[in-house]
């Protein structure tokens, strides 16, 4: 018995020798990761300077808009610094008239996706914007305006389109050029 034990041992040894063999590592699965969305919500939000943007388009139901893989867009984001400008009271008002802030948001925004050399060769003309209203692209030397608003940073990509940084928050501007009112008279006027 001890003669066929030793045999069958070795064979077992041997299969389990075989079995471990680092040839078969190719055939274990392995995690792979996932892509994270780069949508232009996504973007604003890891950039940290578009906190206030980001709660707006949340209380509106816009950033699920701007999440939309299928479209494209470009966004003329406000920085924390612009919205800060308007005062807390002015942007409390705000966020507590989800219309009037949903027209004063999509005033940003444009269908489809202009990248900054676009939009410096349509300095001079009006631009809709996807609530219906146009902005004004012009240059100031080298600085690409948009309304009266600077554009700081071009270009950043996102999936679904682009963000250009300005410094203000945009305001419609009438058939002349000049803006209809400022963002608190818009508020005022909507009973805010």
């Amino acid at each position: 018995m001890k003669a066929l034990t030793s045999p069958l041992s070795a064979a077992f040894t041997a299969m389990l020798l075989v079995g471990c063999n680092s040839d078969d590592d190719h055939n274990v699965a392995t995690p792979t990761a996932q892509p994270t969305a780069t949508t232009i919500v996504d973007v604003a939000k890891s950039a940290g300077n578009f906190t206030t943007l980001i709660a707006t388009l949340e209380a509106t139901g816009l950033d699920s808009t701007l999440a939309n893989e299928n479209e494209k867009y470009t966004v003329f984001a406000p920085t924390d610094a612009a919205f800060e400008a308007l005062g807390q009271e002015t942007i409390d008002a705000l966020l507590a008239d989800t219309n009037t802030l949903s027209s004063i948001l999509t005033y940003h925004v444009v269908a489809g996706e202009v990248a900054a050399q676009a939009a410096v060769n349509l300095a001079g003309s009006l631009v809709p914007t996807v609530n219906g209203e146009n902005i004004a692209l012009s240059l100031d030397s080298n600085t690409l305006l948009v309304n009266k608003a600077s554009v700081t940073t071009t270009d950043i990509q996102a999936s679904n389109g682009v963000i250009h940084v300005i410094d203000a928050v945009l305001q419609p501007i009438n058939s002349t050029g000049e803006a209809t009112s400022n963002i608190v008279q818009t508020a005022d006027d909507a009973g805010v």
